[in-house]
């Protein structure tokens, strides 16, 4: 069954990022922890796919504030397919050099923040350019994708270096370069991606640890609750409290 080999795929990568990754991920949590204990911002960005884990961390029920998200529409999967803001249009953008730098100039940035950035191949203009402006902010720059699968691979950026390249900190997400892991019948291309999978996967590890750092120090955080279960008291309060603590954040009071 297709479907057992696709689960089986995505198995044997969660297993690859548990037996190689997870020093990486300490360090990565630390220097969050870091950022988010001095009240300053872990920024996220991808493009495509890409920007489904940083959907997937906050806001959401179990993410805590700390984690800003700067999601471009154009540059996400959440538009027309074809037409207005179609994918031509989208594949087009992400490989535009200066297009990220354009974006840099809509957001405040101080050099206690991190840039945390999420991209498979990480040959992509749009996600070198966020990642060098941030290196010229002083801030440090996190990688999640597939390092090792895209090593040798030649970067679209005139800096010649890809976004692996660019990183102080790397989590290799395991997954093959095709992305798409799964055979069929009569057909040239694979279907059933992982890199998703992946990037979920390495994000809730990385900030399930920046939690339990930042417990440890005894830091209050901000978590949304879940506020659809019956019986859980105050929950809507709990979550007013944690939208109200981000806006004063992000207000920078």
């Amino acid at each position: 069954m297709l479907a057992k080999q696709w689960l089986n795929n995505a198995r044997d990568i969660m297993t690859r990022i548990e037996e190689t990754q997870m020093d990486n991920i300490r360090q990565a949590a630390e220097l969050m922890a870091d950022t988010i204990e001095c009240n300053r911002w872990v920024h996220t960005f991808g493009c495509g796919h890409a920007t489904l884990p940083i959907e997937e961390m906050y806001p959401r029920i179990g993410g805590f504030v700390g984690f800003h998200p700067m999601i471009e529409l154009p540059l996400t999967f959440f538009t027309r397919i074809v037409g207005e803001m179609g994918v031509h249009q989208f594949v087009f953008l992400e490989r535009v050099e200066g297009y990220g730098k354009e974006i840099m100039k809509g957001y405040d940035f101080d050099k206690r923040d991190i840039m945390w950035l999420f991209s498979h191949t990480g040959i992509n203009n749009v996600n070198i350019d966020v990642a060098l402006e941030a290196r010229k902010r002083g801030m440090k720059v996190i990688v999640f994708g597939s390092a090792a699968e895209a090593k040798g691979r030649q970067s679209r950026h005139s800096c010649g270096k890809t976004i692996f390249d660019l990183a102080d900190i790397v989590v290799d997400t395991c997954t093959p370069l095709e992305d798409a892991s799964v055979l069929l019948k009569d057909h040239k291309d694979k279907i059933g991606p992982v890199s998703t999978m992946a990037f979920v996967t390495c994000v809730w590890m990385t900030i399930t640890t920046v939690a339990e750092i930042l417990a440890d120090r005894g830091v209050k955080l901000y978590i949304h609750p879940s506020h659809n279960v019956p019986g859980n008291e105050n929950a809507r309060i709990r979550l007013d409290e944690a939208l109200a603590e981000y806006k004063r954040r992000i207000a920078g009071v």
